[in-house]
This record gives structure tokens, sequence and C-alpha cells, in this order.
């Protein structure tokens, strides 16, 4: 257990709030980041940072001694924040690669900037939104927040001995050796496959990353194996089976139907969580909210109102003229205010209630909405999915904070001003790494190693959908399956994705699988910190080499 007998510290007068926790947060946010936006290009998919950063602040906090839970859980609420600003924008903006809009090492220095301004914009309405919203779905509603809870058992927990810290950087270190190995040096192959299957149009194999078994391990069983599942269905009977029987007129055209097909059921489930989400809102439908007990106060609810109201109207402001700098138009700007208010309300209420935050799903929605109102380039279109998407994946993860917080007894204050700097932290580095993955990778696509399966989404919802008809039924399927609790947003991710891929997710699952059947302790403890340390090591890695041959043109 860690020792809370010490004093709080205060900062810049707010209680418990260090300057250490700030400098620790920032600087980890700035690691964070950079390997949240490779595991997001390369997996299309971004587990929560939580148990990661918990586990390091845990480390770093009591190496430098006389630290308390409260410091400790500041410097991973501010840490954790560029891991969503990442998400957000590696979710939506590379459709401008995808669509051909940005292209080449020129992409950079055109559009470095653009990127920047949308990531702060985003930052600092999720800011001055969830710090709204705390009251209501931590406080009042009280929605679980299973992440949050996570992390604040892992803080109290504390880590006798340092094994989790030993066990977190020693997986770390070996995934990061690994990786170099691999993309570094190219003495280990990066996946494994078969010719004379490809010949046949089976396009299977397995890719060969840790940070994939990780990922796996981590989701679970039920949602690698209904991934796996997806996968199976497009590359052993869609591609196959479809274009040998003649029902597509070649292997192109068999693999337009199964992205259309993967991509609608995607869409569909935002369509069920945006039903689900009206529905709850209905008197008489079964809400899992807690009651506050008659005559309580809400823990920090109080303060001065006429600040927080000034602080919120600059910050708005400030997004607003950001968002106009970008090359957003006013009137579409000032639509994307309004948008993300509702956006971040349901992100809200699903990763409370779930501890799933499908973000891009949202930005979709609200970019949608927005086109049925006003006309809107490609560009503009992209920026505002990306402003929606970080949003409200940080809304997500600032909240969570706050439920940890709660449990824990840490100011609001203190967290808001954490989360605030990792964030804005996170968005330089976040704009900085996906420039570099992506010119490394030589663009983006299944093809290029980096499929990011929502921004293709989002290209989709952009550019034009491919078969009407195709994309309309899955879309329709995966609403109704959401609504029956069916994880069908996993089942679309496996139909677009290389097989490489998710095979490999699966080997993850698989392995979490005999965990908890044969060390159903270990599974959620010391496996889910291993797993960790295999996304961070190879995310952090790979991008460490993307960055180096950025700089040297290698």
């Amino acid at each position: 257990m860690i020792n809370d007998s010490h004093p709080e510290r205060r900062c810049a007068g707010v209680d418990q709030l260090s300057l250490r926790s700030l400098v620790l947060g920032v600087l980890g946010a700035c690691i964070i980041t950079a390997s949240s936006m490779y595991v997001a290009l390369r997996m299309s998919a971004l587990p929560w940072p939580t148990v990661f950063v918990a586990v390091l602040s845990m480390a770093l906090l009591k190496a430098l001694g006389r630290t308390t839970l409260n410091e400790i859980n500041i410097t991973q609420t501010a840490m954790s924040a560029g891991a969503m600003v990442a998400g957000g924008l590696a979710f939506t903006l590379p459709g401008l690669w995808i669509t051909g809009r940005w292209k080449g090492p020129a992409a950079f220095g055109e559009h470095f900037w653009t990127v920047l301004w949308v990531a702060i914009a985003g930052v600092l309405l999720g800011t001055v939104l969830t710090w709204f919203m705390r009251r209501r779905f931590v406080v009042e509603e009280a929605l679980p927040y299973p992440i949050g809870v996570a992390a604040a058992e892992t803080i109290t927990v504390g880590d006798q001995g340092g094994q989790k810290s030993a066990l977190l950087f020693g997986t770390m270190g070996l995934a990061a050796v690994f990786t170099y190995l691999r993309d570094g040096l190219g003495w280990i192959p990066a996946a494994f496959s078969s010719g004379w299957l490809y010949s046949r149009n089976f396009f299977i194999g397995i890719w060969v990353s840790p940070m994939a078994v990780g990922i796996g391990y981590m989701i679970g069983t039920l949602y690698t194996g209904v991934w796996f599942l997806g996968a199976l269905l497009s590359y052993l009977v869609i591609i196959p089976l479809g274009t040998a029987a003649k029902l597509f007129p070649a292997v192109p055209a068999a693999v337009a139907f199964k992205n259309t097909a993967g991509i609608g059921l995607m869409v569909g489930t935002g369509v069920g969580i945006l039903i689900r989400f009206l529905l709850s809102r209905l008197p008489g439908f079964p809400n899992k909210a807690a009651k506050l007990p008659s005559g309580s106060a809400p823990a920090g609810s109080g303060g001065p109102l006429r600040l927080e109201r000034l602080l919120s109207f600059l910050a708005f402001a400030a997004a607003f003229v950001l968002s106009v700098v970008a090359g957003i138009g006013p009137l579409p700007a000032l639509l994307l205010l309004l948008g993300v208010w509702a956006a971040s309300a349901m992100a809200a209420t699903i990763t409370g209630q779930t501890g799933i935050n499908p973000m891009e799903i949202f930005a979709i929605i609200i970019l949608l909405a927005i086109r049925l109102l006003v006309r809107l380039d490609s560009a503009s279109a992209f920026l505002i999915a990306a402003a929606v998407a970080i949003t409200c994946g940080y809304a997500g993860d600032l909240l969570n904070d706050y439920k940890a917080g709660q449990m824990l007894g840490t100011s609001p204050v203190a967290q808001l001003i954490a989360n605030a700097a990792g964030g804005l932290a996170g968005a330089v580095i976040g704009a900085l790494a996906m420039f570099a993955v992506i010119g490394q990778f030589g663009g983006v696509g299944a093809d290029k190693g980096l499929p990011a399966g929502q921004a293709f989404a989002v290209s989709q919802m952009v550019g034009g959908i491919g078969d009407p008809l195709v994309f309309g039924v899955a879309l329709a399927a995966g609403a109704l399956l959401y609504l029956f609790r069916v994880p069908v947003m996993t089942l679309g991710i496996g139909m677009y994705l290389p097989f490489e891929i998710s095979a490999v997710v699966f080997l993850g699952g698989l392995l979490r699988l005999l965990s908890d059947r044969f060390r159903p302790g270990a599974a959620a403890g010391a496996g889910n910190i291993a797993a960790s340390g295999l996304l961070g090591g190879e995310g952090i890695t790979g991008v460490g080499i993307a960055i180096y041959k950025m700089l040297t043109g290698g």
C-alpha cells in the first residue's frame, strides 16, 4: 500500500496540485500520445491506457519519495489525456490521405498547423464540457465509469515490492527491443503468409506484433472472437468463395463489398448507440444511475460560478477562432460547437455505462448532421470530424479520471488543470506523431501497413460510400444487433482489417481465455499490466523510428 500519511502539496494556490505532478504528467503525456498514435494507426483500436499510466505514475513518484494517492492520481490524469487526443486524430484525419487530398512528404509542412489548431480546439472544448458534465454524470447520476474505478483501485492497492513496475517495464523493454529488431534493423519479418494461399485468393497470414497480442488480451475473448469472426467471414468466405462462385466479377469487387459491409456495421453501431442514448433519456427507461441521498451535497460542486462561465466562454471563443483559422467556415464552426455538446453528452453516458467510447462514430453522426444544414468541402468535413472525435475521446477520459478522483478524494480543480496540461501537450505531440508515422509508411491503407479502419469509415461518409444497398443493409443490421447487445462494432472491424492483424489479436484473446480459466486472479491484474507494457514498448519504439526517419529522410 502507498503511505498516504504525507501532507498534500499545493501549487499555484490549488490544493493537492504539485509542480512535479504537472512536469511528470506532461512528459508522460508526450510518451503516451506518441505511442497511442502508432497503436491507433496500426491496429485500428486504442485501449484505455489506464493501468499503464497508473503504474507508471506510481513508480515515478514513489522513486521521488513522499507521495500521496492524490498526487499519483493527478499525475496519471495528465498522462492519460494525450492518448485520446491521438485517438481522435488517428480515427479521422488519415482519411485525407486515403482520399488523396494530402500526400507525400510535403503534407507536414503544408498542414501541420491546421492539424494542431483543430487538436487544441478539441482539447479546449473537451475540458470545458466535462467540467460541467462532471457533477451530472459522476456525482448525481453516479454512472459506473469502470475505467475510472480500475484506475482508483490500481492506485489504492499500490505496488508492494515494485512487482507491478518491474512487470510493466520488463514487458515494455522486451517489446521495444523486438520492435527495433523488426522495424529498425529488419532482422524479424513483419508477418508470415503463404504465397500459395494468396495465389488462390485466400489472403491469410499472421502479423508478428507483441502490441497486437497485448490488445487482444486487454479487450478479452468475446470481443476478439467476434473480431476474428469478421475476418473469417471476409477472407475465408466472401473473397475466395464469392469470387469462385461468380458472385463477384473479380477479387477487387469482393474486397469492396466486404469493406462496405464492414463500414456499414460500424456506422450502424453508432446509430444503435444514438437510439439507446435517446431511449435512456425517456421516463421509465431502465437507468443504471444511482441517486444521491437526500440532503447530500455533491463534492466539489461549489465555486465561483461567474468565473467558471467566463472561462468557459473564453475557451469556446478560442475553439471557434482556432476552428476558423484551421479552415472551417464560420457557420460550420458554430454548428461544430453545438454538435460537440450533444456528442460529448452521448460519449459521457456510453463511457460511464460501458467503458467503451466510440469517438469516431460520434464524429460521423455530427458530421452528417452538419452536412444536412450547410455545404462542406472534404477537407473541412474531416477537420470537423477530428474536432468532434477529440472532444468526445477527451471527455470520456477526463470523466473516467473524475470518477477515480471522487473515489480517492482528489481535488477536481487539480485534475482539471493537470488534464488540460496533458491534453495540450498531447495536441502537439499527436500532430507530430501522425505525420511522422504516416510519412514512414508512405501513406495510409491496409497495403501500407496502416489500415486506419475508423478513418476509412469517416472517408466513406465524406467521399461517398460503396454500394448504397450493401451499406444500408449493413447499417440497419449493425444498429439492430447493437440494440440486442451484440458487439457488432468489432465484427465490422474484423471484416475490414487485414486478416494478419485480426489473427494475432485473436491470439491475445485466446491467451486471456487461458488466463481467465487457470489464473483468474492474475488475468485482470498482472496480465493487463504485462499487456500494457507490450503496447507501450512497441508503440513508443515505432514512433521513435518513424520520427528518426522523418528527420533524417530515411
